[in-house]
């Protein structure tokens, strides 16, 4: 048995074909296996039971032969005698065709197929589709329907066809319900199918066309037969050789065969149809949170009769139908038809139609059809609001997928009461078919208006379904996200229906970890969590870092608290430190935006995140948040399409920084580098400067504006501009400090802010304008509010000069750089003139500097401003090179020293105390990195190394292959492994520098430079000789080997490498800059924080910090450090200069992308498409515009004969004759025509010519407008006689007593008492009971009672004789309160007696009814009762009372709301 099509390999996915596992073929296995004793327990078939011949020999009538009966069936002894009847002569057993259908000589098409019965459950076939079948439920089912015999259509409205279908299918996700077969309108919707499957490059939102076909009819059915099912069944379309029988479409995904028993019977599978579109369209769209049904629309090309059937069919049951003008025959006259009033579409002019549509066909229909027809199509115009009609000229519809849409729309406007629950519906049905199109079109307009509640269920629906055009254009029309997410509940549940993602793995992990029992206990409090914003919040925190706070109020137990952050020194207690402007809860920094952009990041959602991105106010912040989450989740995650996806939208997230940061930094510098260094409460209370170096943002870190506030940071309270020469000089001579030799930017400030106040004096003097001096005070008292430092600020003092030289960053380094050569000069002193058995003073001043560094070491280990754990900061300072550089140099100089203070190993200690003055002398690079001319050679010095480290790996296989190679050839058995490792690794390492060996070489060869057993360990044994003394070893060998050897390591591998060195050169000479400028800042954070004085001098820094931190039990002294923290009010200015810079960014983005050569050919492209498609549409507007003009002309002449013909008969009526003969306008026959045509008819009842008859299977007589009136001949005229409850009357006696009732509006299509209780007028009574809502008289209420179908209505019905009231209300209302109203009666006044249409009537049976309005006063007694009626919500057996306003919002039948409109007439108010 083989694998169902949901296992096989799409040709795009072959390079996905390595993830096919075993387990997933099993899997496919089992699906197959579970799907065949589904199917076979829940599925039937129907086969004859009784043979019988219809007059044909071997020919059962139920179309089968005798051969294909059962033995059962062709010798039944209960049917003897009996005549055959398909219902009784059938019977249901289990179905023995179904699987897959793989369609021979069509591209090795499938479709999954089922044989079905008439009878089958439609819930069940349902759950076929959906559960077996794994169809997704769809968001719109299309029924195209239409002529089943091919037909011919103009080529632009087959392609319009085509093309606007499967657009809405795909873009809706909609299932498309056919006839199955390749004929007609199913072969066109094939057609389209297999244009679409040639266009398509993936499979995803594949189409799904079902065809729901008759068994008995397909040709080839035989090939689908089998007990266990066909996967697949090799089916053939013979076309030429089909018959009277028709072939299954090939471009159909899946297949219903409905069975009945019969062969060659048509028309077998409408009902099974009909009941599982109804079933679909009772089903809740999506997941059904909105409460909204799958919406159907039918389709409809060409078609007959039954075309006419279904239609009207549809409509009743309020489906929409779009009619294609153009495709021939029904659809035509339909289209025709249609926006006339159904007083015009006559007999005549249905006969003029079918006879210029039908052609051919038009003599086959008869006089009575031709009755049925008319009023079928008056039927079906009368529902304007559900009929569509396509036309190609009217460029309102534009596609067919719009026009579809749009009906869908329209009827659904229709059906939904007028207000914010009928446009909701629409909308929910806009965003489940992702049409931003039709939402902005028909929903949108400039008559609605929008509360942000109102669109929140729409707004997330949007946000779940990944559908950035609905979420963009709902912000555009007043979704404010402060409201849609106020609430915590809202964006857990956005994160609860996340698309899968890597994101989504790790917070299932969180959560089901906290579920676990703890301690072996049960499943507690802790078993039943579920996802909270605390569990992102930690995860969020992960991937972001431990610097920064959570951004939700993490989850009770994590042990993390926000306000105070701890650390825990060796051996003694713990020590906090409070952490200042943490106090606030985390619940009060909520920014929606942030956490919108923070859901969509999570998830990779490229255009939502966009959107989101763009409504935060901290736009920076959030993108470089977003890089560095996204770069997190790469090393986390698995090399895929995912992380390319995550590595792209980092890499954009990062330009979309820099392209916001640089236009601050045009704007204002100093503004800009403000927001690099605030603390920034949305994301974790942490900067800019420290997201963009976490993210390893070398970009962003390399801007001017970046690279500028860098270098303020270095000079620290110094100017920038101060030379070198200069700061060495005060150095050397510190009284220079206080001579203004160097220039300190609170003078720099001093100096701009004297310049300013300079500049507005002279302003001021030369425009004397008081104005001005109004203006100057204005510009300084903003400019003080915004800057109180620059005018509250002083010339620093003498001591402030000196504090601020010796504590910039700049001076501690260069110290330390004096510092550190000193070191070196006294260690190399030390090693090479004064290492005695005891230490000299000069040595012990070495211990006391090693002594000094490394507490500047375990300080810098301690030091942890941002809270981050003692074990976090361990990994961090040791992933640093420098660090770890530090860490080995000073361990090496421990170990030193314990060797040299002993005698054993005195010599080896200074031995380790050489090698490790190498390392401090390396570790002199690290203090260049500052340079920018060597610290870019240093970086490309770094990567070099690693280059060489994996040459060297090459290299030595060839060292090792050929130096064993050689010293197993020209030494035996040696033994002494440092000549073993001399001649097999050593010699030839030194060959490839040129040190040829001359031990190879016969000629060269020395007795004396060898020993011949090894005893000499100063000599290398001797090559094998022979009796001569002489080496026996092939020397051609050893020489080739040689050649060989130097070949491959001197010119291939040194060129190789050359070559590496020379490609990492200029990549990393390319970027050497930008990752010098972001490394730099490493090197001025740490002089930022470290102490003033340089080693060893420091120790007494360290002491101070020991003394105080450890011993006195207080906190360290608070150091300045790289953020600040901005009140609410600098906050808010701030932010909102960022979002103007931020908009100024995307409007100078959106313009390049506009510009660029690819949107201009994409804007071409389409802008010729354009012009194609008008170009093509052009002659079919022609004509239609043509035949428009001569109708208009035709009725303008019309009306002329008609004012002449009225001219003519005024004159004659007052005696004036005329001299010659009339003239003859026009034919009599023509005349007679237009004038029955354009004659108004009066208005009609229309509910009582219903074509079936209520609670009933009467169908009543067609009868169409012009017939309705008694005084019209109506010769074919043969209504059914109905009456619901027989009363024993012969035919005769009831005819004689139905001619004495005749209903005033005219004929029904029906004829006795039909449900009524007697011949003639039934008396109704409807009583409008109304009330002001309030003092004010502003809302007129009324009184409406709930019916047992749901619907509300006025508290009426049947009244008796001398009644004033109908006993239906005595036995709602009771008796006390059925009298009190009995006595207002009086008081009501008559809106409306007499006739009612509706549905019920017949041609002797009618009703009429009283309309009374009784108005009660908010004061008396009886409203009192009427109130406390409403409010308890009594129930009936007839309803439920509610005052409703008297409004056209209002639901009730035709009657009872035109009643309403003169109640509300009456009292004065609009309806």
């Amino acid at each position: 048995m083989f694998l169902n099509s949901n296992n096989k390999v799409h040709p795009s996915d072959v390079n996905q074909l390595g993830n096919i596992t075993l387990s997933r073929l099993l899997t496919g296995i089992q699906n197959v296996n579970s799907l065949a004793p589904w199917i076979r327990d829940k599925i039937n078939k129907k086969e004859c039971c009784f043979y019988i011949e219809d007059g044909s020999e071997g020919v059962c009538k139920c179309g089968y032969q005798k051969d294909q009966h059962t033995d059962e069936a062709i010798k039944p002894e209960e049917f003897i005698g009996e005549t055959w009847d398909q219902h009784r002569h059938t019977r249901e057993v289990p179905t023995d065709a179904f699987g897959e259908i793989s369609f021979r000589g069509s591209g090795k098409r499938t479709a999954k197929y089922v044989r079905v019965s008439p009878d089958t459950s439609t819930e069940v076939l349902y759950q076929l589709m959906t559960e077996q079948w794994k169809l997704r439920p769809p968001n719109l089912l299309l029924s195209v329907t239409g002529g089943a015999k091919n037909f011919y259509m103009k080529p632009q409205l087959k392609n319009l066809f085509r093309r606007g279908l499967i657009n809405v299918a795909q873009s809706t996700g909609a299932w498309i319900v056919t006839g199955g077969t390749h004929t007609g309108v199913m072969r066109h919707v094939g057609h389209a199918m297999r244009d679409y499957t040639l266009s398509s490059a993936s499979r995803k939102g594949q189409v799904v066309a079902i065809g729901v076909a008759t068994w008995g009819t397909i040709h080839n059915r035989h090939k689908l037969v089998h007990p266990q099912g066909r996967f697949p069944a090799n089916y053939y379309m013979e076309v030429e050789n089909q018959g009277h029988l028709s072939c299954l479409d090939n471009n159909h995904t899946h297949f219903l065969l409905v069975d009945n028993g019969t062969h060659g019977h048509y028309s077998v599978e409408i009902e099974l149809r009909c009941h599982l579109e109804k079933l679909i369209s009772q089903k809740l769209l999506g997941n059904g949170e909105s409460g909204v049904n799958i919406p159907v629309v039918c389709v409809v090309l060409d078609g007959g009769p039954g075309t006419l059937n279904t239609i009207l069919n549809v409509m009743l049951n309020a489906t929409p139908c779009v009619v294609l003008e153009g495709s021939g025959r029904l659809a035509d006259v339909i289209s025709q038809a249609a926006g006339l009033p159904p007083s015009r579409v006559t007999l005549a002019f249905i006969h003029q139609l079918m006879k210029r549509f039908f052609s051919s066909e038009y003599d086959n229909f008869s006089e009575l059809e031709i009755v049925h027809w008319t009023k079928k199509i008056q039927d079906i115009i009368r529902m304007p609001h559900l009929l569509t009609v396509f036309r190609i000229s009217e460029e309102k519809h534009g596609d067919l997928d719009v026009a579809i849409l749009q009906a869908l729309l329209k009827a659904s406007r229709s059906c939904e009461p007028p207000g914010g629950a009928g446009w909701a519906g629409q909308l929910e049905l806009a965003v489940a078919w992702n049409r931003v199109d039709i939402a902005e079109s028909e929903i949108f307009t400039d008559n609605s208006q929008w509360k942000s509640k109102d669109l929140h269920h729409a707004m997330f629906s949007a946000l779940v379904g990944g559908k950035p055009g609905f979420v963009r254009l709902m912000l555009e029309n007043g979704v404010y996200l402060n409201q849609f997410l106020e609430e915590d509940r809202t964006l857990c549940e956005l994160y609860t229906q996340m698309s899968s993602c890597l994101f989504l793995r790790r917070l299932a992990k969180r959560v089901q970890a906290e579920r676990r029992p703890l301690g072996g206990q049960g499943s507690g409090a802790r078993g039943g969590r579920k996802l909270t914003l605390g569990h992102v919040a930690l995860e969020v925190r992960n991937l972001l870092g431990s610097f920064t706070q959570p951004l939700y109020t993490p989850p009770a137990g994590t042990g993390l608290d926000i306000g105070s952050l701890s650390f825990t020194l060796p051996g003694k207690d713990l020590v906090e430190l409070h952490t200042p402007g943490i106090e606030r809860e985390a619940s009060e920094l909520r920014d929606p935006a942030r956490d919108l952009f923070l859901w969509a990041i999570l998830q990779t959602h490229k255009e939502l995140a966009h959107i989101a991105w763009e409504q935060c106010t901290d736009s920076i912040a959030a993108a470089l948040a977003a890089s560095r989450i996204l770069k997190k989740l790469l090393k986390e995650g698995d090399e895929g399409e995912e992380a390319v996806e995550m590595r792209e939208l980092a890499s954009q997230y990062e330009n979309h920084a820099i392209g916001v940061f640089s236009e601050c930094h045009k704007c204002d510098n100093e503004r800009a580098q403000k927001l690099l260094v605030r603390v920034s409460p949305s994301w974790g209370r942490t900067t800019c400067l420290r997201l963009a170096l976490e993210a390893d943002n070398k970009s962003f870190v390399a801007q001017p504006g970046v690279q500028g506030l860098l270098t303020q940071i270095w000079c620290g309270e110094l100017a920038v501009n101060n030379p070198v020469w200069r700061l060495l000089l005060c150095m050397l001579l510190f009284p220079l400090i206080n001579t203004g030799f160097l220039v300190y930017r609170r003078d720099e400030a001093i100096h701009r802010e004297e310049e300013r106040s300079e500049d507005m004096e002279t302003m001021n003097g030369v425009t004397g304008s008081c104005a001005f001096d109004r203006g100057k005070s204005h510009i300084l008292s903003s400019s003080l509010s915004e800057a109180p430092s620059l005018t509250s600020m002083e010339r620093l003092s003498c001591l402030s000069r000196l504090a601020g030289f010796y504590c910039s960053p700049q001076v501690k380094f260069y110290w330390n750089i004096v510092s550190y050569f000193v070191f070196l000069w006294i260690f190399a002193i030390v090693l090479m003139m004064d290492f005695w058995s005891t230490p000299s003073w000069l040595e012990l001043l070495l211990y006391v500097w090693i002594f000094s560094l490394v507490c500047e070491e375990v300080r810098q280990l301690f030091h942890d401003p941002d809270g981050i754990s003692f074990h976090k900061k361990c990994q961090m300072y040791i992933n640093e090179h420098w660090n770890a550089l530090d860490v080995l140099s000073i361990l090496l100089f421990i170990i030193g020293l314990g060797c040299r203070l002993t005698t054993v190993v005195f010599y080896a200690g200074k031995v380790i105390l050489c090698i490790d003055f190498i390392i401090f002398c390396l570790r002199l690079m690290a203090i260049f990195t500052i340079s920018r001319t060597l610290g870019p050679k240093i970086i490309i010095v770094k990567r070099m190394m690693m280059d060489l480290f994996f040459f060297m790996f090459l290299l030595s296989i060839w060292v090792v292959a050929y130096g064993v190679a050689k010293q197993g050839i020209l030494i035996h058995n040696e033994d002494r492994l440092g000549w073993i490792v001399r001649g097999a690794v050593y010699e030839p390492y030194l060959i490839i520098f040129g040190n040829v060996p001359t031990n190879i070489d016969n000629t060269q060869f020395d007795n004396g430079s060898c020993t011949v057993n090894g005893d000499d360990p100063l000599k290398p044994r001797c090559p094998v000789l022979d009796e001569n003394h002489m080496p026996i070893f092939p020397e051609w060998l050893t020489i080739l080997l040689l050649c060989v050897y130097l070949l491959f390591a001197n010119i291939l591998l040194l060129n190789l490498l050359i070559a590496i060195f020379n490609y990492t050169f200029q990549v990393v000479q390319d970027n050497s800059d930008t990752i010098w400028k972001f490394q730099r800042y490493e090197l001025i954070k740490e002089y930022h924080s470290r102490p003033a004085a340089p080693p060893p001098f420091i120790l007494f820094s360290h002491l101070y910090l020991f003394i105080r931190l450890l011993l006195l039990r207080r906190s360290p002294l608070p150091q300045q450090e790289l953020k600040e923290e901005l009140s609410e009010k600098e906050e808010e200015k701030l932010l909102s200069w960022e979002s103007l810079m931020k908009d100024n960014y995307l409007i100078s983005t959106r313009q390049g992308q506009s510009q660029s050569t690819e949107s201009q050919i994409q804007d071409t492209a389409k802008k010729v498409g354009t012009m194609t498609e008008l170009l093509e549409r052009d002659d079919e507007s022609e004509s239609v515009a043509m035949v428009k003009r001569l109708s208009r002309l035709e009725e303008q002449v019309t009306q002329s004969t008609k004012a002449l013909q009225w001219i003519m008969n005024s004159l004659q009526s007052q005696g004036h004759q005329a001299t010659d003969k009339a003239p003859i306008l026009a034919s009599s026959s023509s005349v007679g025509d237009l004038m029955s045509q354009e004659t108004e008819m009066p208005q009609n009842h229309v509910n009582a010519r219903q074509l079936y008859y209520p609670d009933s299977t009467i169908t009543r007589f067609p009868v169409p407008e012009e017939k309705v009136s008694w005084e019209v001949e109506f010769s074919v005229y043969m209504p059914p006689v109905y009456v619901a409850v027989s009363e024993g009357m012969t035919d005769q006696a009831m005819v004689v007593t139905l001619d004495n009732y005749r209903n005033p509006g005219g004929r029904t299509g029906v004829m006795g008492r039909g449900a009524l209780n007697s011949l003639g007028p039934n008396l109704i009574l409807d009583p409008v009971f109304t009330r002001w809502q309030d003092n004010k008289r502003s809302v007129l209420e009324f009184l409406a009672v709930q019916e047992n179908e749901g619907q509300w209505a006025l508290p009426g019905g049947p009244v008796q004789s001398g009644e004033p009231l109908p006993e239906r209300l005595l036995s709602i209302l009771g008796r006390t309160l059925y009298e009190k109203l009995k006595v207002k009666v009086s008081d009501g006044r008559t809106v409306y007696e007499g006739y009612v249409d509706d549905c019920r009537n017949t041609d002797n049976a009618w009703l009429e009814t009283t309309v009374i309005n009784i108005h009660l006063d908010r004061q008396e007694e009886l409203m009192t009762d009427l109130n406390c009626l409403v409010n308890s919500s009594v129930c009936s057996p007839e309803g439920t009372f509610q005052w409703q306003e008297v409004s056209s919002r209002t639901v009730l039948c035709s009657y009872q709301r035109e009643a309403l409109r003169q109640v509300a007439k009456l009292h004065e108010k609009r309806f």
